[in-house]
């Protein structure tokens, strides 16, 4: 009688450990699956944000936060996309939703702040920008800072976070680009060429910088092109923005001049400049 009750005490044992076996396997499956999902939806994140077309990440996002609306990444990455598809007011408003998540960062509200920009609320960018604690010091929060002060016209404010700017970043050719061009609306003309010069050293494919290199040389009466990278295409298009500074500046003959040089350079017909010298000598 004793060997039944040990042995019946066994199988139940054995039955109670197959049973804790089977559920802790299960729940090992269930939490695999979990992470896979989790995994997934990250690279499908980073997809949407980077190769796919911006309205159609625009449409996943939408989707997803509408199954999660508190998720910080969601909201996140549906604001990106809005600003990606050039959706800039609702950029804004999607910016503005995810800073009042609980999760929100300061990043996130330097972007809201870009976002209103884009979509011409300097009033309500300056407030978030002046919101945010001044040791949040980032590249972005500082160019942002410079854009505002300049649209004030607040010149040595916007000097100071030009310049704390390009120290934040290893690739300051946009920004200085952006400082220089601040230079030229002031008639600063000297300066300004002198920072269009160094965004051009700093990345050699900017062909805005170059473009504006040009105008603050031409504002100079300074009609020789500037010894930077460029191939034939852009060579004639650098002579075109010369010769139309020229003009500006009163010196007609010496804009036709540059206007025939570029017509002459450029690969195929520069129907631009052709039009500018026809219109010159009729």
């Amino acid at each position: 009688m004793r060997h039944i009750s040990v042995l019946s005490a066994l199988l139940m044992g054995v039955s109670m450990i197959s049973a804790c076996t089977e559920k802790s396997g299960e729940e090992t499956v269930e939490r695999a699956f979990q992470d896979v999902n989790v995994i997934d939806d990250a690279n499908l994140n980073d997809v949407m944000l980077t190769v796919a077309d911006p309205n159609e990440a625009v449409t996943y996002f939408q989707r997803i936060v509408k199954e999660q609306p508190q998720n910080v990444e969601f909201n996140r990455g549906l604001a990106q996309s809005l600003i990606r598809a050039k959706r800039n007011d609702e950029g804004a408003v999607a910016w503005q939703r995810t800073t009042a998540l609980p999760d929100a960062t300061n990043d996130d509200r330097v972007e809201l702040a870009d976002a209103l920009i884009r979509s011409g609320d300097w009033a309500t960018a300056e407030k978030t920008l002046i919101a945010i604690p001044p040791t949040h010091e980032t590249f972005k929060r500082y160019r942002l800072e410079a854009i505002v002060a300049d649209s004030k016209q607040q010149w040595k404010k916007a000097d100071s976070f030009y310049e704390i700017a390009v120290g934040l970043t290893t690739s300051p050719a946009p920004v200085l680009n952006n400082w220089g061009y601040s230079k030229l609306t002031r008639g600063d003309y000297k300066d300004a060429e002198r920072l269009f010069t160094s965004a051009v050293t700093q990345d050699g494919a900017l062909f805005t910088a170059k473009n504006n290199l040009v105008l603050a040389r031409g504002a100079q009466r300074n009609y020789n092109l500037p010894v930077v990278p460029m191939d034939q295409t852009e060579r004639a298009q650098l002579l075109h923005t010369m010769a139309l500074s020229a003009i500006k500046q009163g010196d007609v003959e010496t804009g036709k001049g540059l206007l025939r040089e570029a017509i002459e350079t450029h690969p195929q017909h520069f129907e631009a400049a052709s039009r500018s010298l026809a219109a010159l000598e009729a």
